[in-house]
């Protein structure tokens, strides 16, 4: 399958909840903020504290039936950006932490590796938030949890003009392959114009999209259905209670192994 047709097939499932997911929208995000908070709030020095919350993204992941094996080669997207983050670190903060085996660790990479663990984990509980409640679900519930309009908004729009931009990419896509005769191999320049074409067309339907919603009354939020997100059950009320204790547990409890002298 074209990576164009695979990329357009997940951003339309991201919009679905999870076949096996059972708990609301509500509660999956109340407990990510949570969790979010927890690893935030874990000390520079202490990655390996952070280690011990991994246990949420992982069994939350198989719970609700998608895998955490897919969860985590997504989530290796997000490697560059931390690295780039904190690939300073070690250079600047060179005083020992600790010394294992007669290596000397600084305290820069201390801190490296606890940037990377915060920004994979992080990435993953999001990751799990979306691909098991649904991206319009969780938009929903952030909008009961009182996170402004404005924001929820542009957020479904992104969303949205970016399945617009690869259906345009898609169908220009298969017009070159139509009129290529097999070619693979095309200039630069050629490239250069077909993305001022994908921007122009994908400016003007976006156009004709908000001309339609305007003439449909459109009035600066998008219409909230009273069937997008089921309200709190026993199940999600049960799960949003443990997790949370389980998540302060673990960020509260000192389970270190081995404590760096810094």
């Amino acid at each position: 399958m074209p990576k164009l047709e695979s990329a357009l097939i997940s951003l339309h499932a991201l919009g679905r909840p999870a076949a096996g997911g059972r708990i609301t929208a509500t509660a999956s995000l109340a407990v990510t903020l949570v969790y979010l908070v927890a690893v935030l709030s874990v000390p520079l020095y202490a990655p390996q504290r952070i280690v011990w919350l991994a246990v949420y993204p992982v069994v939350s992941a198989e719970m609700s039936g998608i895998g955490f094996g897919r969860v985590f080669v997504k989530s290796l997207w997000v490697l560059p950006l931390v690295a780039l983050i904190g690939m300073f670190n070690p250079m600047i903060d060179t005083e020992t932490a600790f010394t294992v085996g007669g290596v000397a660790v600084s305290r820069g990479w201390v801190s490296f590796t606890s940037i990377a663990l915060r920004g994979m984990l992080a990435v993953q509980a999001v990751l799990v938030l979306t691909l098991s409640a649904g991206f319009f679900d969780m938009c929903d519930s952030m909008r009961r949890l009182g996170c402004p309009r404005v924001l929820v908004t542009q957020m479904q729009f992104t969303y949205r003009y970016m399945i617009v931009v690869i259906e345009e990419a898609l169908g220009m896509d298969r017009a070159r392959k139509s009129r290529g005769f097999g070619r693979k191999s095309y200039p630069l320049g050629m490239w250069g114009r077909m993305v001022g074409q994908l921007f122009v067309r994908s400016y003007e339907r976006a156009g004709r999209i908000h001309r339609a919603m305007l003439s449909r009354g459109f009035d600066g939020t998008m219409p909230t259905p009273s069937s997008a997100a089921p309200a709190m059950n026993a199940r999600s009320w049960t799960y949003l209670a443990l997790w949370t204790a389980v998540i302060v547990a673990l960020r509260l409890l000192n389970l270190d192994f081995v404590t760096p002298d810094i």
